[in-house]
């Protein structure tokens, strides 16, 4: 939260708006103690799930407080494209957020509405929330929240692929993510990114937003996967979890105990 007198400021906008290289990883377990924990273990972003996760409103704000000591920088993937949830998210006082399903240019304006002030947009107005310091910083949140918040939308089914350069020339848009799980299963293959023509529509996505002023933003199941993705020119990858990295790591442990003790 901010403090009294401090102006909202997002880190993260700034050097996504460059195209630099910021490291994130997914909050899923709607817990702070694991917020707090991958927190202090410095990503730059942390990506509240609430599209996929257990969590609510009062699990974002908890989590939120769980790391506000630290550097990282909140974001949210909200539930749907609903202006409703939105502000909700919002008023928590995240400083980006990601909406899912967006497949064309009408719904890219429709998300980016959804997260400005009037005139820019259709928020409502209260600095009575937790971004504007529960009314200790109305002003401070309230003059600053639409060009400091980050606003992404999810590329995740081949009619968005087919609409991907007007989806990137929404204004106040800041970054496209490509959803590659939905994707391939929108192309019929159902959850294999690798299959050649999933593979060929992610290359179109990626060709349109390098060379726009959007910035480009996935998923990668480690760090190996994500450097690669860096290196094409991702600004941010989100490459682990705080649940599913945890089970992967899990396995591997009672794995290597079972083959050390077959016997017990």
């Amino acid at each position: 939260m901010l403090r009294r007198g401090e102006a909202f400021r997002n880190r993260a906008k700034r050097l996504l708006a460059e195209k630099k290289k910021l490291s994130a990883a997914w909050l899923q377990a709607a817990s702070p103690i694991t917020a707090e924990i991958m927190a202090k273990a410095g990503f730059d972003i942390l990506m509240v799930d609430m599209e996929h996760g257990p969590g609510d409103i009062m699990n974002l704000i908890s989590q939120m407080q769980a790391i506000s000591h630290y550097e990282a920088v909140p974001f949210v993937r909200a539930p749907w494209n609903d202006f409703v949830t939105i502000k909700r998210i919002l008023d928590a006082g995240v400083s980006g957020i990601l909406v899912p399903y967006v497949n064309n240019a009408e719904e890219a304006a429709r998300a980016v509405s959804a997260c400005k002030y009037p005139l820019e947009g259709i928020r409502g107005i209260a600095p009575s929330p937790r971004a504007g310091g529960y009314g200790m910083n109305q002003r401070d949140y309230l003059d600053y929240a639409n060009e400091e918040l980050d606003v992404l939308v999810a590329v995740e089914t081949k009619t968005a692929v087919d609409h991907i350069e007007e989806i990137v020339g929404t204004n106040g848009l800041d970054g496209i993510f490509i959803g590659p799980m939905d994707l391939a299963t929108s192309f019929g293959h159902f959850c294999n990114p690798g299959d050649r023509e999933v593979q060929e529509a992610i290359r179109r996505v990626e060709a349109v937003v390098l060379k726009s002023d959007k910035f480009l933003a996935t998923v990668a199941g480690s760090f190996e996967q994500a450097r690669e993705l860096y290196e094409k020119g991702y600004s941010m990858v989100v490459m682990m979890s705080d649940t599913t990295t945890l089970g992967k790591m899990a396995m591997e442990q009672t794995d290597r105990f079972r083959e050390a003790y077959p016997q017990r």
